[in-house]
């Protein structure tokens, strides 16, 4: 039977980890990596897929029943799906997801599904293959080949993660609502965040979701809906239709008071808020040989790190790590 005594400060049950399994990635998103930029974590501090399979199982024992699979770009990780197939078999986890910006998916998407991956968010900021050049410097067309190969094999459900820019893709919201409505998927548009140098100076380009609410509503009838497995998101649907619009909005209305979840990193770092530098590091624990029983001890005292919330709003330099070295 699961244990479920995963319990935060602020009796928060902790119930979904993110997994990052490599910090690096084959865009470079103005927001979370900067050009040009080097410093990665060195291959021989990488987590081994034995080493994430005993944490993960770890965690599954004290009640986490959803992990999510990220980067940087997860899908860079070679024999992702190997690993995927191995977490999806841990007794206890009840979903396994991931999120990609799907340069590669068209070809590892159904290997992916195969191995127990059954649904994706995917970051898509731009329909305009020269401003997603601009944001990215990826290939639309490539992303979009991807997400259809996803759909195909039957990843369900497919949500697209944009993060709103004003004066870069904030004009595109309706032409980005009105691509996931013909193809079924749901829309999640996200603040800007100030994670690290690269995160601070996008905060020129922040827009109040509120606001693109609110200009939303005036063209569409929006519905206050909920959307299980949904994350930090609000959700609403479009009156008449199953398409659903989703909200995350850590700066001008957090949600840290529901928040379940903590994030691993590629170096087997216990990140326990995104908007914080609490932390705990596992690493070195898996390779001095640590005890099943005192690994389930230490994670015990990891969740005891967790602070109340994020202080994005009033600190927003304490941050310093990138969003790519966090795990989405």
């Amino acid at each position: 039977m699961r244990e479920h005594n995963l319990i935060d400060p602020f009796g928060r049950r902790i119930a979904y980890l993110r997994l990052s399994v490599t910090d690096r990635c084959d865009l470079r998103c103005d927001y979370c990596l900067p050009k040009g930029f080097k410093g990665f974590e060195v291959p021989e501090h990488w987590l081994t897929f034995d080493e994430i399979q005993r944490i993960i199982g770890a965690f599954t024992l004290m009640g986490v029943r959803h992990v999510r699979i990220t980067g940087g770009e997860p899908l860079v990780r070679r024999h992702l799906p190997e690993l995927a197939a191995r977490l999806s078999a841990l007794p206890g986890l009840d979903d396994l997801s991931i999120s990609s910006n799907c340069t590669r998916m068209a070809e590892l998407a159904e290997p992916l599904h195969r191995a127990g991956v059954k649904r994706l968010n995917v970051s898509l900021d731009s329909l305009r293959p020269e401003v997603f050049r601009s944001i990215t410097g990826g290939d639309l067309a490539k992303v979009l080949a991807g997400i259809a190969a996803a759909k195909v094999v039957g990843f369900a459900p497919i949500r697209v993660n944009t993060v709103v820019m004003r004066g870069v893709n904030e004009d595109e919201i309706e032409a980005i609502l009105a691509y996931c409505t013909e193809h079924g998927f749901t829309l999640r548009l996200i603040e800007t965040m100030p994670m690290g140098t690269t995160g601070r100076a996008a905060q020129d380009q922040y827009v109040d979701l509120g606001q693109v609410r609110r200009r939303l509503a005036r063209q569409v009838e929006l519905i206050p809906d909920i959307l299980p497995g949904g994350g930090p998101a609000r959700y609403d649907r479009v009156a008449g239709t199953d398409t659903r619009i989703g909200f995350i909005t850590p700066i001008s209305q957090h949600f840290c008071e529901t928040c379940n979840r903590v994030r691993l990193t590629v170096d087997g770092t216990l990140y326990l808020c995104l908007g914080q530098e609490n932390s705990y590091a596992l690493r070195p624990l898996l390779r001095d040989g640590i005890s099943d029983a005192d690994l389930l001890d230490h994670l015990k005292r990891a969740i005891a790190l967790k602070p109340e919330r994020h202080e994005f709003k009033d600190r927003p330099e304490k941050v310093i790590r990138f969003m790519s070295a966090t795990g989405g």
